[in-house]
């Protein structure tokens, strides 16, 4: 498959001149993450742009990637755009789609089966627009995007939040909504607020137990899923220098967890090594090149506090393993302090199952190592207590760890290898015993873990660690296990104690594949015909959204007044919705179904203010629907926190709900609203949110004056007769105000075309 090794040379040919331009207009040393975005605006010339703390500004991205789920409905917009190819090198990757329930081979092929029609949408129309296509069983999109694509210094958006992995190569990797995708595939810029910035100073260096997982476990308890929202986490020191290249792509990709933008490294030895041993040493010839300009200037590394917003020092010859959750993926413990968690939480302490892979830990070296752990039980005569998982993060990765004998050592220690896809991390496990919802205790080494999300069970008490971690506890089947200082009785009746995992970087006779999965696209897609059957369940056609009114909105109904956290999970659940994603219809009827209502602590159920019964939310939203009335949402802190799915956004929007009224917003949902012609607030007040009562009609005033940095005043008319105004903000800017008025923005794309 191409590396795009044309348009790489182009962005490194402009690189010196526009960080030297970026550091005259700016009049100091820069940060690697600032030289990035310098590096990537459309006004490089604009003095004003090179502010922080500036508003919403334009960047020319590189690449483009999306994964299947997210993908079907950013190219059934594409295809309203009117262009013939896609305007910069772009690639679809199909791992959402394939649910883990008994094995590798026979759950890919009924993937295969079950997801035909899919699988040949974006097969047909990924050749017919220039797309590269990552057949299922191929990988997952981001460990794909790490071994292929990712080169220093690039900047790139995919449909997924965890694109940040790509970071580990120092890229500039932005998870985004399948519209921004649409725009930049359309050849229009993408528009970001300009980022602050915290660094992360690494000192020491890793040893034993702790590996670069429990970096960002740690960085996850010290700012909370919402403590990196707005900011892009650059990390820097002799530390960071020590680990690997995926090392790194392991801390930027569960970097999503905190709210940040992005993470990134900068170029070093380790990023080199990883490049030549993924077959670019062309790349890596071109980086060394200018290889001052892919890392921070030595006096922001010299003086951290002067130049970034925030900073973090972390010793990593004095840092723990860590384990996070249940429930959250900031909640984290000290390996020393987690046994006595467990015991005074009243946390199931049986462990049932330990996981390890998925796109944040599934690299060679993640596998080896576990893989050590794995050969010391078989040696040392200890089966596993727990049910244990693997899953690779690509097919050279699987092939490669297959050859060199990893995977039969799992296989000795009861492990089951799962296809090479996301499975259960995004809730695509069919889970036997799930449905009981009975109260038990998990393990992975994945990145996210709210309630219900891997098994759809909410009393499913999930952790998130290392590989290694999760190894060594599926071993011993107990949570309360530490392997830094616990023995464990083997099948003798002796005690033995686990050794320290030890793995390689990379394999020592280099990555190995046969058929890596990847169908490049037809060099002429015009004769190319793109199918979609007006019958179909799983795929339909877009209408455009219809423009603004011109007139304040007034009469809104409340759907729901969402309580506490409102993730994109309970907004548009995964697991088993996952195969409506290409149907907006038919999708939308998982609306907000996992969203608490604040008036009954239920979940999908509210009031009818037109049948005053309770309903499903979204059967009672297709009924305002009916009567032509349109609604509003309100919600709690960090509303849309978690994946990138803009389907969150698009069913509210097609469904009839005008606006989303939150105290505050996760920054992709917010730019997905947006971009689908919705009107997202945030209450000037937070205590407002309290005004609100179930049977408020609700008027937005100020729309016919709609500015940037304006407030807005949301009328509460109460069943009772009286009423309160609130004043509620926004974030618009002059061209998000354009995407309101025309009804999305991609309708203003078509207009341009």
């Amino acid at each position: 498959m191409a590396f795009d090794i044309e348009m790489i040379k182009a962005v490194y040919e402009k690189y010196p001149s526009r960080i030297a331009a970026a550091r005259k207009a700016v009049g100091k040393p820069l940060t690697l993450t600032e030289k990035i975005l310098y590096a990537h605006l459309t006004q490089g010339e604009a003095t004003q742009v090179f502010k922080r703390g500036a508003d919403y500004v334009d960047f020319n991205p590189d690449r483009v990637a999306m994964q299947d789920a997210t993908a079907q409905m950013a190219l059934l917009q594409f295809m309203q755009a009117g262009r013939d190819k896609v305007a910069v090198p772009s690639t679809v990757h199909c791992d959402h789609l394939i649910q883990a329930e008994v094995g590798a081979a026979a759950d890919l092929n009924k993937a295969k089966d079950k997801n035909r029609e899919v699988y040949e949408f974006l097969s047909s129309v990924s050749n017919k627009y220039g797309i590269g296509f990552w057949k299922p069983g191929a990988g997952i999109i981001h460990q794909v995007v790490l071994e292929n694509y990712a080169f220093p210094g690039g900047m790139m958006i995919g449909t997924d939040s965890h694109t940040p992995n790509a970071g580990g190569l120092g890229m500039i990797a932005i998870g985004v909504g399948g519209a921004d995708a649409c725009d930049v595939m359309a050849g229009l810029p993408w528009e970001l607020k300009f980022p602050k910035l915290i660094g992360v100073k690494l000192t020491g260096k890793l040893s034993g137990w702790t590996s670069a997982k429990d970096v960002i476990l740690k960085v996850a308890g010290i700012l909370t899923v919402k403590g990196g929202t707005g900011y892009i986490v650059e990390y820097f020191g002799e530390g960071a220098k020590s680990l690997s290249a995926t090392g790194k792509g392991t801390i930027c990709n569960m970097g999503a967890e905190i709210g940040a933008t992005t993470s990134i490294f900068g170029y070093d030895e380790k990023s080199e090594a990883y490049l030549r041993g993924t077959d670019r040493s062309d790349v890596a010839d071109m980086a060394n090149a200018i290889r001052e300009h892919l890392t921070g200037d030595a006096e922001v590394y010299d003086n951290p506090e002067k130049y970034f917003d925030q900073v973090i020092e972390i010793n990593l010859s004095e840092l723990e393993p860590h384990i996070n959750g249940p429930f959250t993926p900031d909640l984290a413990w000290p390996l020393s302090k987690f046994a006595a968690a467990v015991k005074e939480n009243g946390w199931p302490a049986k462990l049932e199952v330990g996981l390890i892979g998925s796109c944040t830990n599934s690299s060679y070296e993640d596998i080896s190592r576990a893989a050590s752990l794995a050969k010391q039980a078989v040696d040392k005569k200890l089966v596993a207590k727990s049910e244990f998982t693997i899953t690779p993060g690509s097919e050279q990765v699987r092939y490669t760890v297959e050859r060199d004998g990893f995977l039969d050592v799992f296989g000795k220690m009861g492990g089951v290898v799962l296809a090479n896809a996301c499975g259960p991390c995004i809730g695509q496990w069919a889970r036997h015993g799930a449905e009981k919802q009975e109260k038990n205790s998990i393990i992975t080494s994945f990145n996210r873990n709210f309630a219900k999300r891997a098994d759809g069970n909410p009393n499913t008490h999930a952790f998130v660690a290392s590989p290694e971690i999760v190894t060594a506890l599926a071993i011993a089947g107990d949570l309360t296990f530490n392997p830094m200082t616990d023995t464990l009785t083997n099948e003798d009746g002796q005690q033995v104690k686990l050794d320290e995992p030890r793995g390689l970087e990379l394999p020592s006779k280099g990555f190995a594949v046969e058929d890596a999965g990847y169908q490049a696209p037809a060099e002429d897609g015009s004769k190319v015909e793109v199918i979609v059957d007006p019958k179909s369940e799983r795929l339909q056609l877009l209408e455009p959204f219809k423009a603004w009114e011109g007139v304040d909105l007034k009469g809104l109904k409340l759907l729901i007044k969402a309580k506490g956290k409102c993730t994109t999970d309970h907004i548009s659940m995964a697991g088993p919705w996952l195969r409506f994603r290409g149907h907006l219809d038919n999708i939308s009827n998982n609306m907000l179904i996992g969203a608490v209502n604040a008036y009954n602590n239920e979940t999908n159920k509210v009031k009818n203010q037109i049948s005053g019964e309770y309903g499903e939310v979204p059967a009672v939203q297709r009924n305002y629907k009916q009567h032509g009335i349109g609604s509003i949402v309100v919600g709690d802190e960090n509303y849309g926190e978690g994946s990138s799915r803009e389907h969150a956004a698009m069913e509210p929007r097609f469904l009839g709900v005008r606006a989303i009224l939150v105290k505050s917003f996760a920054r992709i949902h917010e730019t997905n609203l947006k971009k689908q012609g919705m009107l997202a607030l945030t209450f000037a007040n937070p205590a407002d949110y309290d005004l609100i009562r179930e049977d408020d009609s609700i008027d937005i005033l100020g729309l016919t004056e709609f500015a940037p940095g304006k407030p807005l005043t949301v009328v509460l008319n109460h069943a009772d007769g009286t009423k309160d105004e609130i004043s509620v903000n926004h974030t618009y800017n002059e061209g998000q105000i354009e995407w309101f008025k025309a009804g999305s923005a991609l309708n203003l794309i078509k207009a341009s075309v």
